[in-house]
């Protein structure tokens, strides 16, 4: 820009600075002008992570308990002691009075046999003995005789000898009678036939006025006190059976009972066209509710631990060879390495060693989008019960 040349030198100056001035104020609105046109743009929101809402059934509450693994097994029950009571002797059966369910004691009367034949043979060989017995009094009586002329020499050591043959066959004699007099009188105690052990009568074989042979039935006792519970287990299962284990069983007509025995016995070898094992359950009756050849269905506890958290097997997840469960820790999901004992199959729950306490909350079922580190909502039941202390499924 160039000043007119008819201004005064100090007119020139006054003039420069204003058109200074102007300049550098319009400088200054233009720079601003474009600083505030072009505004740095606004960061966007970060969008809330979800909060997933449980329902009552995808969320268990770890329980406590002792967990016992069992084995199913049916089968008979047995008397341990019973008799077949079988006469010893011959004869007409002259009284037996008792009936079938008969409480008897041991040694109690339960029939008797005709006993006339029997007397009179203790008769006869109580003769037959004392006729020995006089026999060898008469050899004795000789043989001292034979001493003394013996040594007299008035008969020969033969003849001496002979007298001393005749008391030793006597003597024999003797024996013999007194043995055969001795079964006389057995077989007139047998012929009172006696109970061998205390129990019931459970059948009657015979009727007074028949005839009874030696070994024929007269009745059969059992003794309902102890009884032996017979179940065939599969031999895959007999590995898992010891002596001892305990055995609880149902039988029918007792529904609301529950009786108890114990294992006592093996059988070695297999039932005769199966692939089942009979394993003996020793079963104390004391008060007379279980009878023999009732049927029994129940199971042996192969296997139990001590109080301990126990989870659903359903919440049991494999992470790289682990096992791990998704625990409900706050609203967050976490995974929960855990160490696992005994397993129910059963029942549907595991024992658990190490990483979980009772009371905690784990999932049960897996959901969608629902990983470590998901914010979670538990059901209102589980909060109250948590809030009360109380565990809920599991």
């Amino acid at each position: 820009m160039t000043l007119p040349a008819a201004l005064t030198p100090a007119r020139r100056v006054l003039l420069a600075g204003a058109l200074l001035a102007l300049l550098a104020a319009g400088g200054w609105t233009v720079l601003h002008a474009h600083t505030g046109a072009a505004p740095a743009p606004a960061t966007p929101a970060a969008k809330p992570a979800p909060i997933y809402e449980l329902a009552g059934t995808d969320v268990a509450t770890v329980g406590s308990g002792a967990l016992a693994v069992q084995l199913q097994l049916s089968g008979s029950l047995v008397p341990v002691a019973q008799a077949t009571v079988k006469s010893k002797v011959s004869g007409i059966v002259h009284e037996s009075a008792l009936r079938e369910g008969t409480q008897v004691q041991a040694g109690q009367v339960l029939a008797r046999v005709d006993q006339a034949d029997l007397r009179a043979r203790v008769t006869q060989q109580q003769a037959a003995l004392e006729e020995a017995q006089a026999r060898l009094a008469m050899a004795d009586k000789n043989e001292r005789n034979g001493r003394a002329l013996l040594a007299q020499n008035y008969i020969s050591q033969t003849a001496y000898d002979a007298n001393a043959n005749a008391v030793d066959l006597a003597r024999a004699a003797v024996k013999a009678a007194g043995a055969q007099l001795e079964l006389a009188r057995i077989a007139l105690e047998d012929s009172v036939i006696r109970a061998p052990i205390a129990g019931i009568v459970s059948r009657r074989h015979v009727q007074p006025g028949e005839k009874l042979a030696p070994d024929m039935p007269v009745c059969t006792i059992v003794s309902l006190d102890e009884l032996t519970l017979e179940a065939q287990v599969p031999t895959s299962d007999i590995p898992r059976i010891r002596v001892g284990q305990q055995v609880r069983f149902h039988v029918d007509g007792y529904a609301g009972r529950t009786f108890a025995g114990k294992v006592a016995r093996i059988n070695p070898t297999t039932q005769e066209g199966s692939r089942a094992m009979l394993v003996y359950v020793t079963v104390a009756n004391g008060d007379g509710a279980l009878r023999g050849g009732m049927f029994a269905k129940g199971s042996i506890t192969t296997e139990n631990t001590a109080e301990l958290p126990l989870v659903p097997v359903a919440a049991v997840r494999k992470d790289g060879g682990r096992d791990v469960v998704y625990k409900v820790a706050g609203d967050r999901v976490v995974a929960q390495p855990v160490t696992l004992g005994l397993t129910s199959e059963d029942d549907g729950v595991a024992a658990v060693t190490a990483g979980l306490a009772a009371g905690e909350n784990v999932l049960v079922t897996k959901l969608d989008g629902v990983k470590p580190g998901a914010r979670v909502k538990l059901p209102a039941a589980v909060r109250t019960a948590a809030a009360a202390g109380n565990t809920v499924g599991g």
